[in-house]
């Protein structure tokens, strides 16, 4: 998987240098720009689109928060008492992350880590999901490492991908005008026709069914959940 490892190390540059700051105060509550309000609102809804998939009551579940940020969704997960790993490639964010997270009476708990969400290390878990976390791989990539982390997970994986569009590919398209060292990693547009056929395919995953799938439109922001369930 060298195309996944040469992806991962700049995403890696991109959010713990050059994204930091600007991603410590789009996940605040500080005011910001118009674009930044959408994508912010637009990232709020997919979060709790994906943890109102997740069961109300985790006490005793494992849960991977794959590509964790700031922790916003670990620490929900958490006050439902989960047992949380959460894991992120810039140990910006995680350090970040760590500085917000508050008090839980629910018995749940997070483990804040800098490092790669494949790694075997971390060990097997109830539930797994990672938000806007593989929009930067090419799709035979992205259902690799869904094949990888299914794996080592019992019951579901959650997880979004950049749905293919006119609109997004326009963006795509115009980010392209901008030096590379201003903007972030290409975000990948795949179809989910498309995604849903690789996973399909995968010899890793025949024995994963996809079930629920919503679409997210906020501004700027535009993105898709699918829900992997063992079968």
């Amino acid at each position: 998987m060298s195309a996944y490892q040469d992806r991962r190390a700049q995403i890696e540059a991109y959010f713990d240098r050059t994204a930091a700051d600007a991603w410590a105060r789009l996940t605040s509550d500080a005011p910001v720009g118009r674009v930044r309000a959408s994508v912010r609102a637009g990232r709020d809804r997919m979060r709790g689109t994906l943890l109102s998939w997740l069961p109300a009551d985790l006490r005793g579940r494992r849960v991977l928060d794959a590509g964790c940020g700031t922790g916003a969704l670990a620490v929900e997960a958490a006050r439902r008492g989960a047992q949380v790993v959460a894991i992120d490639l810039s140990p910006t964010l995680v350090e970040l992350a760590r500085t917000r997270q508050p008090r839980f009476d629910s018995g749940g708990c997070i483990d804040f880590r800098a490092g790669d969400m494949l790694d075997p290390s971390l060990g097997q878990f109830d539930h797994v999901v990672g938000m806007d976390s593989l929009i930067h791989y090419e799709p035979d990539d992205a259902v690799a490492v869904l094949a990888d982390l299914a794996q080592r997970t019992r019951r579901s994986v959650l997880f979004t991908f950049a749905p293919s569009n006119p609109a997004l590919q326009l963006m795509k398209a115009a980010g392209r005008l901008f030096p590379r060292g201003n903007r972030s990693p290409a975000i990948v547009p795949v179809s989910e026709q498309r995604l849903q056929r690789l996973i399909g395919h995968h010899p890793r995953l025949l024995a994963w069914d996809a079930q629920r799938s919503e679409r997210i439109y906020s501004g700027f922001y535009t993105s898709q959940a699918l829900e992997l369930v063992r079968s």
